[in-house]
C-alpha cells in the first residue's frame, strides 16, 4: 500500500522549535526541539517512557543493571524513577530501505537488499516483529507489522531504483508508526546511502519527532568499497565520510540510535549485530515529567562514569491530558 507522505503535518509536529545540541552520553547537551508526543497522562501524573542502552569503555553493552544504578535530569533537574524495565524482551522493528534514483550508483541497491536479509536474520526472538518500509518520493508500506519473518523475506525488491530521495520525511514518517507498536524494544532501521534530494524536513527537525516519540533510530549508510578506501579501519567509523553523513550520525544520536557505514557483506552483519545488541538490551526507563510546558532536554546517566548512555534527547511536555 502506497502511503504519501504528510509533509505538512510532520512540519506541524515539529513545530517552530530550533534544534541546539546532542544529548549522547552522560552529560551532552540537548536539542531544544520536539512534538507534543513524549509525555503519557497515567492516573493524574504525566510520565515520560525512555528506553536506554548502556556500553562500557570498550564498547561492550552493559546488561544487569538496576533501577538504582541510573540517574535521569530533566532540563538539569533529578527525577525519581517511578518504573523500570531491563533484561531481553521482543522486538519491533521497522526496517525503512531506500529505493531512491542514487542507490543504483555502485550496486548500493544491492548491498542494501542484502542488510534487509541479514536484519531478518537477528530476529528470532519469541514475540519479535518487522515491518518493512521503502521510499523514494513517497513512503511505501511492503509489509505491515508481522511476526511472520519469513513473509518480509519473501518480498522480492527487484527492479531498478529510481526517483528523488525523501530520506528524511521518510523517516520521520516510519517512526511513528514504529511508536505505535507495544513492545518495549522497538527502533526504526534506516538502510541508506544517505543520500537526500527532496525532504521537507530536516535532520534535526525528524530528529525531535523521533525523539519525542520514543523511537531509536538506526542508520547503516551503504557504501561502495572505493568510497572507504580505508574500509576495514572505516567501516564502523563516520570520520572523513561526506558531510551529509555527519548528519545522519547526528540525527540518529539524538534519538538514542547511532549511524554505522557498511560496504561488504561483513560489514552490514556487523553494524546490524551491534544494533541488535542494544535493543536486546535496552532499559525502559519511566518518570514523572516537569511541569513546564515545552522543551525538555533529557541526561541519563549511571553510577560509574565510564559507561556511555544512549537514550533519546528530550520530550515535549504541556497541559495534562485533562485539559487537552
Amino acid at each position: 500500500m502506497i502511503v504519501c507522505i504528510q509533509k505538512s503535518l510532520l512540519l506541524l509536529a515539529a513545530g517552530a522549535y530550533v534544534l541546539s545540541g546532542v544529548v549522547w552520553a552522560q552529560d551532552r547537551s540537548a536539542p531544544t526541539g520536539g512534538m507534543d508526543a513524549g509525555v503519557v497522562f497515567r492516573a493524574g501524573i504525566d510520565v515520560v517512557t525512555l528506553s536506554a542502552a548502556v556500553r562500557d569503555g570498550s564498547g561492550q553493552v552493559v546488561r544487569n543493571l538496576e533501577r538504582t544504578d541510573f540517574q535521569v535530569l530533566d532540563t538539569g533537574i533529578e527525577r525519581g524513577i517511578s518504573d523500570f524495565h531491563a533484561g531481553d524482551a521482543p522486538v519491533s522493528l521497522g526496517v525503512l530501505l531506500d529505493i531512491s534514483g542514487s542507490m543504483a550508483l555502485g550496486d548500493n541497491i544491492d548491498r542494501a537488499r542484502g542488510a534487509v536479509d541479514i536484519a531478518m536474520g537477528m530476529l528470532s526472538g519469541t514475540g519479535d516483529e518487522a515491518a518493512l518500509y521503502t521510499f523514494d518520493a513517497t513512503l511505501a508500506e511492503a509489509a505491515a507489522f508481522t511476526q511472520n519473518l519469513d513473509a518480509i523475506r519473501s518480498i522480492s525488491l527487484a527492479g531498478q531504483p529510481w526517483g528523488a530521495t525523501s530520506l528524511y520525511d521518510a523517516i520521520g514518517a516510519a517512526a511513528e508508526r514504529v511508536a505505535e507498536r507495544a513492545n518495549r524494544h522497538r527502533a526504526l532501521l534506516v538502510i541508506t546511502d544517505g543520500v537526500d534530494t527532496a525532504s521537507s524536513l530536516n535532520a534535526a527537525e525528524v530528529s525531535s519527532i523521533a525523539s519525542a516519540i520514543d523511537v531509536p533510530v538506526y542508520i547503516v549508510t551503504v557504501a561502495t568499497p572505493r568510497d572507504l578506501p580505508e574500509a576495514d579501519r572505516m567501516r564502523l567509523s563516520v570520520d572523513g565520510v561526506r558531510s551529509y553523513v555527519g548528519t545522519l550520525a547526528d540525527l540518529a544520536r539524538w534519538t538514542g540510535g547511532h549511524m554505522k557505514i557498511a560496504s561488504t557483506p561483513d560489514h552490514a552483519v556487523e553494524a546490524i549485530g551491534v544494533v541488535f545488541a542494544e535493543l536486546r538490551h535496552q532499559y525502559v526507563i519511566t518518570f514523572e515529567s516537569g511541569a513546564a510546558p515545552g522543551w525538555h532536554p533529557i541526561q541519563v546517566r549511571t553510577h560509574d562514569n565510564t559507561f556511555t548512555v544512549h537514550a533519546r534527547s528530550g520530550y515535549v511536555s504541556g497541559p495534562s491530558a485533562s485539559d487537552r
